[in-house]
């Protein structure tokens, strides 16, 4: 697994922030945290190489898991300078949440990755109720993810913990989510997640990634979620 399993121990950020959130809170521009390891073999991936996913994982979402550390330990040290001038702390905040939502993602993305992309479970019955079919569903996502091809953003499939409501979200620069949204189904649009694979064919890598897609995984954040919004 190369890099992957150098890090097989280590904890998630989405172990943090999701299912699996500790007991006891981390300490603010901590700067910790620590790549994910993937959960599938990527060799295993049917229409998506094992050379791209690897490129995604090792270049944008470790990426952004060094970058996050640094904006958090330069947050740490700003904190501690009474002079340090407004404008450029704002440019690190929103940094900062450029760089969490980004790893959150990641994070979401590949694990929902590595299964035969067979609708099923609880989240699948939720589907077919509020779009009356997985087809319907599916068409939609299908519809909102394509309406960032050639440009940028994730699709998103999130049930609101304000609202209740299970929604396919566009959202772009890895921070425009409705607030209140609990990731379930994570697909990133940006080129880099595809264009060595299918160049622009945005629709190829689409149809790839659904056929990809552990449902497993989708239904249990969507109990999850359903506990937490109960």
């Amino acid at each position: 697994m190369g890099a992957a399993a150098t890090v097989a121990a280590l904890p998630s950020f989405a172990q943090e922030t999701s299912m699996n959130a500790p007991k006891v809170l981390r300490s603010a521009f901590a700067a910790t945290h620590t790549p994910k390891p993937l959960r599938f073999d990527p060799a295993k991936l049917a229409g998506l190489s094992e050379k791209l996913i690897r490129s995604h994982w090792e270049n944008n979402y470790i990426g952004s898991v060094k970058t996050l550390n640094v904006i958090e330990g330069r947050l740490a040290s700003a904190m501690q300078d009474k002079d340090f001038p407004p404008i450029a702390y704002g440019g690190l905040k929103r940094e900062e949440l450029h760089r969490v939502g980004s790893v959150i993602l990641h994070e979401h993305y590949f694990d929902n990755l590595g299964g035969d992309g067979k609708p099923g479970g609880e989240v699948a019955k939720a589907l077919a109720q509020v779009y009356g079919s997985v087809a319907a569903w599916e068409a939609e996502f299908r519809r909102t993810a394509m309406s960032l091809a050639g440009g940028s953003g994730w699709c998103v499939l999130s049930l609101n913990a304000a609202t209740g409501e299970l929604r396919n979200q566009w959202a772009w620069d890895h921070m425009h989510g409705a607030v209140g949204g609990l990731p379930l189904l994570v697909l990133d649009m940006y080129e880099h997640s595809y264009h060595m694979d299918y160049g622009s064919a945005a629709a190829k890598y689409l149809d790839a990634f659904l056929a990809n897609v552990d449902w497993n995984i989708v239904d249990q954040r969507f109990q999850h979620a359903r506990r937490l919004t109960a």
